[in-house]
């Protein structure tokens, strides 16, 4: 009898460490940060440099975190749609990667105030909304100055998206590098009015070379625009990502888009409960952006004269938009100095040089 009372006692001992072991600290799920993409990610481009920081932040994190992603999301009520959905999904941290998605984020978040936004590229926060942007036109100042050594035309083509002014800030620093590698530079361009169409871009960049242009850059979401440039045997500055692959030839650099470690940061602020809407806007010196893949022919003197010309705009010695500027109507825009953020942010008018408009943005 004392024996069986003991092992009862035992039993009874176990079963309330054991109760206390369940109801003590538990491992927090982990965060679910779920992503949406204009574009298919394929292999190179907008959405595929967003998802290669989605996966640098996955490696990061571990078992911190648990990403997904939807792609080719048109911008507008699809774009609301797919947010809202993933919201009710559990999605503690959504990032909305096009500029035609800011109003949809905003409208969803407003439903969900646990839920975090970050949203490329826009202009407007809320309590739970906040976004970032790259200064892209610091890497296409130099990318123009390296198409204005190459050219022997003097003519670049340019085929662009939407006019949106980080479009046009792309434009603008292009030109201007090409200007000071070559003060008579002429940059034609094209405007798409879409982000991603394969068979416009590649209509566009045929329409360019036949104006005489021996170097192409673009800002769509294809990598159609550096393959007819290696068909054709003229030159390309690839944009967002390495075109290498799809341009051994023609790619003279690339302007790449490196988002990993901005991803991580932010995940890691939503885990530790520190995450606050504070618009983000890096540049080269941050690793947000970067003239990339040189190709291996161009020359030392070239490379390091580029090379010092990086060094002056990371430092701040240097800026894209400074000195005497004037548009291409003739109308001085700036007399000396520099543009301020603001300026720039709002930029909406097109430098000297480069042959086309800004038509109405979407």
């Amino acid at each position: 009898m004392h024996k069986n009372l003991k092992r009862a006692a035992a039993s009874a001992l176990a079963l309330v460490s054991l109760a206390l072991a369940s109801t003590g600290p538990r491992a927090a799920p982990p965060l679910q940060a779920c992503f949406v993409y204009v574009s298919p990610v394929g292999q190179a481009g907008w959405s595929y440099q967003h998802d290669q920081g989605r996966q640098a932040m996955d490696k990061a994190l571990g078992a911190e975190v648990r990403s997904r992603f939807v792609e080719a999301v048109a911008e507008g009520p699809d774009s609301e749609r797919v947010m809202r959905d993933l919201a009710r999904d559990g999605c503690g941290l959504i990032v909305a990667t096009s500029f035609g998605y800011l109003e949809p984020a905003l409208r969803v978040a407003s439903e969900f105030p646990n839920v975090k936004f970050e949203h490329a590229g826009g202009y407007k926060t809320a309590a739970n909304v906040n976004t970032y942007n790259a200064r892209y036109y610091e890497a296409r100042w130099l990318a123009g100055y390296l198409a204005g050594k190459h050219s022997k035309s003097g003519i670049a083509g340019y085929v662009a998206g939407f006019p949106v002014p980080e479009v046009v800030q792309g434009i603008n620093a292009f030109a201007l590098g090409m200007q000071a590698a070559n003060p008579s530079a002429q940059l034609k361009l094209t405007w798409l009015n879409t982000w991603f169409d394969p068979a416009r871009e590649r209509e566009a960049a045929l329409a360019l070379i036949n104006q005489g242009a021996d170097v192409l850059t673009n800002h769509s979401g294809s990598p159609v625009v550096p393959q007819t440039a290696e068909e054709k045997g003229v030159a390309v500055l690839a944009y967002q990502s390495d075109m290498g692959k799809f341009a051994p030839k023609a790619q003279l650099a690339a302007v790449t888009h490196h988002w990993g470690g901005y991803y991580t940061q932010v995940a890691k602020s939503v885990i530790a409960g520190s995450w606050k809407p504070q618009p983000v806007w890096g540049g080269m010196k941050d690793g947000f952006v970067q003239l990339s893949a040189l190709n291996p022919a161009l020359p030392p003197a070239l490379k390091a004269d580029l090379e010092a010309r990086r060094q002056a705009i990371v430092s701040g010695r240097f800026k894209p938009f400074s000195g005497r500027l004037v548009d291409n109507t003739g109308r001085e825009r700036l007399a000396h100095g520099a543009l301020d953020d603001a300026q720039i942010a709002g930029m909406d008018w097109l430098v000297q040089g480069v042959t086309g408009s800004v038509p109405s943005a979407r």
